[in-house]
């Protein structure tokens, strides 16, 4: 519990991140509005719990919207679709129990760090419109094509034509109570350590928006630009707000092809999120990413089970989390008590709060993950790094999270293939004598470089090839120095083996 002064003041940043979102992708999907709040709670207590990372949040995804309004619609109910998310989890577990999350150790670390930067800059972009007043796009949307029919830029000049003066001197407030709150010479003090920043923000943001109400109705938040939970009269009404999957439609084939496709791109981003909690990370821990598909697995049956939206870890939380001076999952599991807490106990409060106080919040949120001295950092290590860096963000801006990050991997996998390229085969030259080496492993993705290289030597030339320092030779390499060394005679080059380039290879042993 030595954490706990850390992880509860971050809990409570998490908390008022974590709350619009949740309402935002409810509603863009199609869902009940307490869906959303469903999966929050059983992201943060279940998932939080079961988990191997220390600091990355679970919740409904806004990369899964698209997914889930499409598969509501063609299933015909939110109950069946339930189902769905139901047999999503136990596929998850599954994964997690084949090894499957191994291959979140393959993805690069320029394209992590771009993904990253664009999160940053998409949350600034698109905080942009809630923090003038213009609240028309849901909260959490991470897609350039919006379902409003803008975009992320044509909804930015759109709400140039609606300010609210109330929501933007809200919003300004609000990210001048956490720019001071985040100065060292206040952190020193033990009330500011403990009593976080956004706490104050949105409590001052309620207070003013109250006195514009009262004094100047020109200044007055509407209720649109509010938060809105569900508010039961009591508890048997607060139960009758949840919903059930219907199992009587398990030989609808549809719910199959959307439950894999929900355990899949879950899984996807989950892993992706995961391995840039670890890079932000200042202990530098890593998490077990099976362990983390078998917990997302369980989160998944638990939310499908009691009328929640699909979970995944989700950047913007947890990068929330960290940035608040989170050290343990406690801080994940506490976020989710206070939305269970808040949804039954005082959803009139919340109700209260305004998106634009939230967006300041967001907005220094995606400053930190963007800041210019990570560009320059990436820029310094080379153009092998930074071009998938750049090209990540760019793509990631322009589409949507996953496409991004496929457009990015792909480009940091052609760099990596023109850097072995480069450093498979060397040679050098003196006079007529050639030297040429196979340095490492020598795959056939080589073939069309070696080719070339032989093509240059000129004829009557002497040749050492020389493979001692590689471990693996493929066997299309063989044979194309077989050929090479047939043809050899031909063009007057005298080749020597300087040593044997694979025990399984006859012809190499004969030749030395």
């Amino acid at each position: 519990m030595g954490n706990l002064k850390y992880d509860l003041p971050a809990s409570v940043v998490v908390f008022l991140v974590a709350l619009p979102l949740c309402l935002g992708i409810a509603l863009a999907s199609g869902a009940p509005l307490l869906s959303g709040i469903i999966a929050g709670v059983v992201g943060g207590v279940v998932i939080g719990s079961l988990s191997g990372s220390n600091l990355s949040v679970s919740g409904p995804a806004a990369g899964l919207t698209a997914i889930v309004i499409t598969a509501i619609h063609d299933l015909g109910s939110y109950p069946v679709f339930l189902v769905a998310v139901v047999l999503a989890g136990i596929l998850q577990f599954t994964l997690g129990l084949l090894r499957a999350g191994s291959i979140g150790h393959f993805f690069p670390v320029s394209v992590i760090k771009g993904m990253l930067s664009a999160i940053g800059l998409i949350l600034i972009l698109k905080q942009i419109p809630h923090a003038l007043g213009y609240d028309k796009d849901y909260e959490g949307d991470e897609s350039f094509f919006q379902s409003d029919g803008e975009n992320t830029f044509t909804e930015i000049l759109s709400a140039l034509n609606y300010l609210s003066p109330g929501a933007i001197i809200i919003c300004i407030v609000s990210i001048a109570i956490l720019i001071i709150w985040d100065k060292p010479a206040l952190k020193k003090h033990k009330f500011f350590q403990f009593i976080p920043g956004p706490l104050v923000a949105v409590a001052l943001a309620i207070i003013l928006s109250q006195i514009f109400k009262s004094v100047s109705p020109a200044l007055t938040i509407q209720e649109e630009h509010l938060v809105t939970l569900p508010v039961s009269k009591d508890f048997s009404d607060f139960l009758g707000l949840f919903s059930f999957p219907d199992f009587s439609q398990m030989g609808n084939s549809k719910i199959y092809i959307t439950a894999i496709t929900i355990a899949l791109v879950a899984s996807l981003e989950s892993l992706l999120s995961i391995e840039a909690c670890d890079k932000l990370d200042e202990f530098k821990r890593i998490t077990p990413l099976n362990r983390e598909l078998r917990s997302q697995g369980i989160g998944n049956f638990v939310s499908g089970l009691i009328g929640g939206l699909p979970i995944t870890a989700v950047i913007v939380r947890s990068s929330a989390n960290i940035n608040a001076g989170a050290r343990t999952k406690l801080s994940a599991v506490l976020h989710g008590i206070m939305l269970l807490t808040a949804v039954v106990f005082i959803p009139r409060v919340l109700n209260l709060i305004p998106f634009s106080a939230l967006a300041g919040i967001l907005l220094i949120t995606g400053y930190k993950l963007t800041k210019p001295s990570l560009y320059r950092e990436m820029f310094r290590k080379g153009w092998d790094q930074f071009l998938p860096f750049l090209i990540t963000i760019i793509a990631i801006l322009l589409t949507n999270l996953l496409i991004g990050i496929f457009i990015g991997i792909a480009v940091g996998l052609f760099f990596v293939l023109k850097s072995n390229f480069h450093e498979a085969i060397s040679i050098v030259k003196h006079g007529d004598n050639y030297l040429l080496r196979l340095n490492k492993d020598v795959s056939f993705l080589n073939k069309a470089v070696l080719r070339r290289t032989f093509e240059r030597i000129p004829q009557g030339a002497n040749l050492i090839i020389d493979g001692g320092n590689s471990q693996f030779i493929d066997s299309d390499i063989i044979e194309t120095i077989q050929d090479f060394i047939l043809n050899a005679p031909s063009r007057n080059i005298q080749v020597e083996l300087k040593k044997s380039f694979s025990s399984s290879s006859e012809f190499f042993r004969k030749e030395n």
